[in-house]
């Protein structure tokens, strides 16, 4: 509020009325301004003081200006590192924080926190989401304590609490709770109206009484006017104060314009005018149940969020001084020891110390197969231990575990806005305004004829052209399918990765670890004839046991999928060459295992029939570890990185739509070339290091590809980055959500293709949800200039197409429904 010629029946910061009796005054800019109240007043005060003035002359969208909120008590309670652990990713010297700020109204909101804090000392990076009132803080912990920021806020007039999304929820309930009181009381009234109106048509509006059951009506039309219609009403006016065009203000004049000509016709009744009170008061409801739906809707098809929330255990078993205690999630310590009971949720991220049991890792990897847990795995919080007790060292909770991840990188996507959003966002104003346009020429029309049929007219255009089927059909689509999209192991981290992702032409692949399992297994075991494979990899596994070598647990790992037991005690003599081989005694059985060197060197004549298959696995770059037994060559044993199981179906379902291919590693290049071959054939690009991968997306992008990089997102973390969309492969625990768009929690390569079809078919229903709307209002527009609507048909048909957005917007799931079957 700039204007110099401020009223002092209004408060100079908020617009509200002063109080009778005391009013406050400060000294601001050099003249005398008033206030409501003594926040106000401060508030306002704090802003000139720091120069911000300019936050009055920014264009705010949504609701007026209120007095500012009561701070937090006891604002250094939130500088405890215990306090702060549940809240801040790391208790390190600079830390992040997602803030829930209450009193965030418009974009000058966001402006004004945003430059009051970043200049402050210590203060790393303070962003605002306006739709979600976020603040994502990073700050020098050293420098300045968060309970300092918090003050900073208060002075400014926003009260800041530590996100929680049971605390979001509560508030979202709050507001549906108050829209609900609204649309009671307005129920009410027209229940009672409803009497009044029969009368009135059967003929009392000749009669004796009729003036009485005008101000009945006018007793009842009003305060739901201004009480259920205050919602409307609020926005429109912040709208015109602030010179846009709010999605609110074609309610607001068709509600008010015929109240208004209601209450003339009562005050004048020998006008010859009718009353409209039924009208005003049957229209207001119906919009009002339009918007109590909607937000029944838009709740669930976002819930996603809390009912990830919702698996995590609020309490925990923490075994103490030998000692089994219950306590708070919350007050448990990295390293503490968590006793998991069979049957109950795990709360933490951690390691198993003792127990043995099977978990449901369902929530994580989609797999409904329990998973066997023993000493030294790993437990994920949220997942749910089926059989016996397992004693896990606690290694994250809450927000730091895979899951308090995942719940992040949601609420990121779900507050986010897609390119075509802010399109749809910057064309609303303007689709109110032809709204206005129309109702006027309407109007303007039938008041030749006959006034009340021009109001009834235009007040039908009003209402039936709200732009709210417009302004949600690209928000529902993105929000619907990044929820679904996390229940199903694709996490995506904004809007516009999930618009791009439906545009793109070439995708980039790392071999280790993506299109491979990034472990070596045992892949082929050729022997001399006559010999048996199994009795030959029992007796290795068995001298393989002493070793630590990747290749040696390659080994073991087959004999022990095979079912092969190996007792230790047959092995005696163990001789380890490292680089070369081992040596060694099962059941006195001599036994040389290693490189071709190692067996040269131990004497042994080499079968030239071996050698010749040795040379083809190595063209192929598989590495071959060749056996003795007493000294005669007998077997080479084929170890390789092998291809995913997922690989060959997703290259291949790419192939088809037309998609380029890349392999690109730092790998040898005959060993990628053998990985392309076997994949029918891909670009290869070998032989790069991490730091260069980057340029090589750059040089495709500079082709005109629009590129899909897909990496472990840690050694490819340059080429995610510079990709127009990174995706990162693995656990929610282990892979580097900071660099990718989207993140897969999930080792499976088909969730590549079903990010894809998510992407695309998130696009077209952003397109669909567009068309209807604007289908709706061309085929509805005319037929009420026309006078063929009546205003509480209007009020009817108005919900309708925000109802058919979220609806089609929840038939983004069918594609995971389709995708099962």
């Amino acid at each position: 509020m700039s204007d110099e010629t401020q009223a002092a029946s209004d408060c100079f910061h908020c617009g509200l009325p002063l109080p009778d009796n005391n009013s406050f005054v400060a000294k601001i800019d050099g003249d005398d301004r008033y206030f409501c109240c003594p926040g106000c007043e401060s508030v306002c005060t704090a802003i000139y003081a720091a120069g911000l003035e300019g936050f009055y002359q920014r264009t705010p969208e949504g609701s007026l200006l209120a007095p500012p909120p009561e701070p937090p008590n006891d604002l250094t309670l939130y500088d405890i590192d215990e306090v702060q652990a549940e809240f801040v990713s790391e208790l390190a010297e600079q830390r992040d924080i997602h803030l829930l700020v209450e009193g965030i109204h418009c974009a000058a909101c966001v402006w004004l926190i945003e430059r009051s804090l970043i200049p402050i000392d210590g203060v790393l990076a303070a962003n605002v989401n306006l739709s979600g009132r976020r603040l994502h803080l990073r700050w020098d912990n050293r420098r300045i304590s968060l309970s300092q920021i918090l003050q900073r806020l208060a002075d400014i007039g926003y009260r800041a609490i530590p996100y929680d999304p049971e605390a979001a929820e509560g508030s979202l309930k709050k507001q549906n709770r108050a829209l609900l009181f609204r649309l009671a009381f307005a129920g009410f009234a027209m229940m009672n109206l409803l009497w009044v109106s029969i009368a009135l048509y059967s003929g009392a509006d000749k009669g004796e009484f009729r003036d009485l059951f005008y101000w009945v009506g006018f007793s009842l039309a009003t305060p739901t006017l201004f009480y259920s219609g205050w919602p409307f009403l609020k926005g429109a006016w912040s709208g015109l104060r602030h010179l846009r065009l709010s999605m609110d203000l074609p309610i607001a004049i068709g509600a008010t314009s015929t109240w208004a000509y209601s209450v003339y016709v009562t005050l004048n009744p020998d006008s010859g005018g009718e009353v409209y009170y039924d009208t005003v008061v049957n229209f207001l409801f119906v919009i009002l149940i339009g918007r109590h739906l909607e937000s029944l809707s838009k709740r669930h098809a976002v819930s996603a969020t809390q009912r990830l929330v919702d698996l995590q255990p609020r309490v925990a078993s923490v075994l103490r001084n030998g000692e089994e205690q219950i306590v708070p999630v919350r007050s448990i310590n990295t390293g503490e020891h968590v006793l998991i009971k069979p049957g109950a949720s795990i709360p933490v991220d951690g390691c198993v110390l003792a127990g043995h049991s099977a978990v449901d890792e369902s929530m994580l990897s989609g797999e409904s197969e329990p998973v066997k847990k023993q000493p030294g795995d790993q437990v994920s919080a949220g997942t749910i231990n089926r059989q016996g007790a397992l004693t896990v060292e606690v290694q994250g909770i809450l927000r730091n575990t895979a899951l308090g991840r995942i719940i992040s990188l949601v609420e990121e996507a779900q507050a986010s806005k897609a390119p075509i959003q802010c399109t749809a966002d910057r064309i609303v104003p303007w689709f109110v305004g032809v709204t206005l346009l129309l109702a006027a020429l309407s109007f303007i029309y039938w008041s030749q004829q006959d006034f009340e049929l021009a109001l009834m007219t235009a007040t039908s255009v009003l209402i039936i052209t709200c732009p709210c089927a417009f302004g949600l059909a690209t928000p529902m689509a993105i929000a619907v399918a990044s929820g679904l999209g996390a229940r199903n192991g694709i996490l995506v981290k904004n809007g516009e990765a999930l618009e791009t992702l439906a545009s793109v032409t070439h995708f980039v692949f790392d071999k280790t670890g993506t299109l491979t399992e990034g472990r070596m297994r045992v892949s082929q075991i050729e022997t001399v004839q006559g010999f048996d494979k199994n009795e030959l990899l029992t007796e290795v596994a068995i001298l393989e046991s002493c070793s630590e070598h990747s290749i040696a647990q390659a080994i073991i790992f087959e004999a022990n999928k095979l079912g092969l037991k190996q007792d230790l005690l047959r092995l005696t003599h163990f001789e380890n060459e490292p680089g070369y081989g081992v040596s060694g005694e099962v059941d006195g059985v001599a036994l040389d295992c290693g490189t071709q060197i190692w067996l040269e060197k131990r004497s042994i004549v080499l079968d030239r029939h071996l050698l010749e298959i040795t040379q083809n696995y190595e063209a192929l770059g598989k590495s071959c570890v060749h056996v003795a037994r007493n000294d005669k060559h007998l077997a080479i044993i084929v170890i390789a990185d092998r291809l995913r199981a997922q690989t060959k179906s997703l290259i291949n379902d790419l192939r088809e739509q037309g998609m380029k291919l890349t392999l690109l590693t730092g790998d040898r290049r005959r060993v990628a070339e053998a990985i392309a071959k076997e994949l029918d054939g891909m670009q290869v690009i070998a032989e790069v290091l991490p730091q260069d991968k980057d340029a090589v997306i750059q040089s495709l992008q500079e082709q005109g590809e629009r590129v899909v990089m897909v990496g472990d997102g840690i050694n490819d973390a340059p080429a995610l980055i510079r990709a127009d969309v990174g995706m990162a492969i693995g656990t929610g625990a282990d892979v580097s959500m900071e660099s990718a768009d989207i993140v897969l929690i999930q080792d499976d390569l088909e969730k590549i293709n079903l990010a894809l079809k998510l992407s695309k078919r998130s696009l077209k229903t952003i397109h669909q949800n567009i068309g209807i709307s604007f289908a709706y209002n061309i085929i509805m527009v005319p037929l009420a200039m026309m006078s063929f609507i009546t205003p509480l048909i209007a009020a009817v048909s108005m919900p309708v197409s925000s109802l058919l957005v979220i609806g089609n917007a929840a038939r983004i799931r069918r594609i995971f429904k389709e995708d099962k079957r």
